[in-house]
């Protein structure tokens, strides 16, 4: 099935028509810059141009870098505080006149890998760790999507949220050396180790391009993959969001 997949993040927008059998995307991936400040009429303005681009004219899926139940924002997250208690589907349908299924940017990455990617046929606990403005996470059990599971909202020792500590975003902003921001990040695979178990962390978003500079300075035992469509799991994982819940 062809389905049109939108990723939301902090500092772009990217979309693709995906073959949601196999991940492949069947276009050139387009990216708009999100806007500043990224409220909701403004990045529906994006999306309108997404859908335009792609002359699209069917339901589109859509991955969205916060907390989504049943289509509504319950966490305003990184983009901006206006978000908080909108219903996303529906302000994108309103401004493209077409169906729109909304999930966790995380979540949706890890359904593309779990499902076709990097995490598939793996049984126990799987976390899906998205590093980019925030990090994201997706917990998936024998398969099974545990939704809207915020790894990157857990405090940290100075009681700070860990994604402050840990984001590739803050890597940039302190001009960290690559080994010093794996450092840091360690200690949240560590911590995600001792609390949840995990029988593999699949790691997505545009630092996991990076892996093989880093990887020699993680030192937790639960076995790390790279995902396997790295930064275009959110768009082939909305495509299958959208796919799966069109049919219904």
């Amino acid at each position: 099935m062809k389905m049109l997949g939108i990723d939301i993040g902090g500092s772009g927008i990217k979309g693709a028509i995906v073959n949601t059998k196999t991940g492949a995307l069947l276009s050139d991936r387009f990216r708009i810059e999100t806007p500043k400040p990224a409220t909701p009429e403004a990045v529906a303005k994006v999306i309108q141009e997404m859908v335009t681009h792609f002359n699209w004219k069917k339901a589109v899926g859509c991955s969205f870098p916060t907390t989504i139940v049943d289509g509504k924002c319950i966490h305003s997250g990184n983009l901006s505080e206006k978000w908080l208690h909108v219903k996303v589907d529906k302000l994108f349908k309103k401004e493209c006149n077409l169906p729109f299924y909304i999930s966790n940017d995380a979540d949706l990455a890890g359904l593309a890998e779990v499902s076709l990617g990097a995490a598939k046929k793996e049984k126990g606990v799987v976390i899906v760790i998205t590093i980019g403005t925030g990090i994201g996470s997706g917990l998936f059990y024998n398969g099974k999507l545990i939704p809207n599971l915020e790894i990157g909202k857990m405090l940290h020792s100075n009681g700070k949220i860990i994604e402050l500590y840990t984001a590739d975003s803050v890597r940039k902003k302190e001009g960290l050396k690559l080994a010093e921001w794996a450092k840091r990040f360690d200690n949240l695979l560590e911590y995600i180790r001792v609390v949840y178990t995990p029988s593999l962390i699949v790691l997505g978003g545009g630092i996991s391009k990076k892996f093989d500079n880093f990887k020699q300075h993680l030192t937790t035992d639960v076995k790390v993959k790279v995902a396997k469509f790295k930064n275009n799991a959110g768009i082939i994982g909305a495509a299958m969001h959208a796919a799966n819940n069109s049919k219904k």
